[in-house]
């Protein structure tokens, strides 16, 4: 199986983590790890705070805190405050504090609300031009606007 685990850019030692094969489970204390099973269907993961995740489809992950994943579908995940998902279709966020589901809309980026308060806002693209004028709607209310 081809796989990669990095650590501040450099291969993470061998023994600060472990990655058992035939049930493709991955397990480390470390934190700012960087992982891609890009390759690698139905994997496990539990690891320390601030890590990147790249995998395949039906994933579990058990984390700490600020994490970012990017997955195939139908992945599972148990995690602390402050992670970025980029999830394939048929996913779901479930919301433990205030016993939630939130249907996830394809190319849609959402922020959660609070610990303990139901709900999420949808965030706005960023575009930037220059030197054009752009008309923009939000809430069915059209604003125009020169970028200079």
């Amino acid at each position: 199986m081809n796989y990669s685990v990095t650590q501040n850019g450099k291969p993470l030692d061998k023994k600060l983590y472990t990655f058992d094969e035939s049930t493709r489970t991955f397990s480390s204390d470390e934190d700012n790890l960087v992982l891609d099973f890009s390759g690698i269907d139905y994997c496990v993961f539990t690891t320390g705070s601030y890590c990147v995740f790249t995998t395949g489809s039906y994933c579990r992950f058990s984390t700490g805190s600020y994490c970012k994943f990017t997955t195939s579908s139908y992945c599972v995940f148990d995690i602390d405050s402050g992670c970025v998902f980029t999830t394939g279709s048929s996913c779901v966020v479930v919301r433990r504090d205030v016993y939630e589901v939130i249907e996830l809309v394809e190319n849609q980026k959402i922020k959660l609300n609070g610990y303990g308060i139901k709900g999420f806002t949808i965030l706005d693209e960023v575009i930037s031009l220059s030197g054009k004028e752009v008309k923009l709607t939000l809430d069915g209310v059209e604003y125009t606007a020169t970028i200079k």
